[in-house]
């Protein structure tokens, strides 16, 4: 589990074809590369990637052929930076908000402005996803957890504080740019409770867990 909270980005040195629909990534990270080890969980620009190796300050991850599909790491060339988190400890504080690291989909910005509501990313979403998005809920754009300032039946907008447009990839995004998509994981489940027909709370539900028993008028 992350948090959506960069803590350095990183610089792809290879992206490399294994074969059987795998690929192997390569980042320099001088920052946290020697803090990493096999095994351990990475969110690269927002998917959570396990880590394979690390020497010196480079690290690399598998990368499989679904993520590839879901993420826009098919278009990354040596160069590129990318948001890095490591997974959040036991102990640690969620300053940001849950993050999966499973990305939804990808999207391309469509507007970014500067304004009195700060600097403003605006990018499409579908339907599926824009029905689990409230205004001023969480998203995660890239690996970063944001606000959401704004919505509409098609589109979603997102306002940047300087500190973000400088400590990630973000701020060096142009309209057309493409990014990773993970919608809040509450909404998720929120959104499958109520598909299966009938609210999870209700007088019967809770009768049948124990909180209330009407016979006695009441609650338990």
């Amino acid at each position: 589990m992350f948090t959506g909270l960069v803590e350095t980005v990183g610089t792809i040195t290879a992206l490399r074809k294994q074969g059987d629909g795998l690929w192997a990534l390569s980042v320099e990270a001088p920052s946290i590369a020697k803090a990493i080890r096999p095994g351990q969980s990475l969110c690269v620009s927002g998917a959570c990637l396990t880590v394979t190796s690390s020497a010196g300050t480079i690290c690399t991850v598998d990368v499989m052929a679904e993520t590839m599909k879901r993420t826009k790491f098919g278009g990354l060339r040596p160069g590129a930076g990318v948001n890095l988190e490591r997974a959040l400890a036991a102990d640690g504080r969620l300053d940001g908000h849950i993050v999966t690291g499973h990305v939804d989909c990808t999207t391309r910005i469509r507007r970014c402005s500067r304004g009195r509501d700060g600097y403003v990313l605006s990018f499409p979403l579908p339907d599926e996803l824009l029905r689990m998005t409230v205004p001023q809920g969480s998203i995660t754009v890239d690996g970063v957890s944001l606000t959401v300032s704004s919505l509409t039946d098609e589109a979603c907008s997102v306002s940047l504080i300087p500190a973000t447009l400088e400590s990630t990839t973000l701020g060096g995004l142009r309209a057309g740019d493409e990014v990773n998509i993970e919608t809040d994981i509450l909404g998720k489940y929120v959104r499958r409770l109520l598909e299966r027909g009938r609210s999870p709370l209700s007088a019967r539900s809770l009768e049948d867990a124990g909180w209330m028993d009407h016979a006695q008028g009441g609650w338990v």
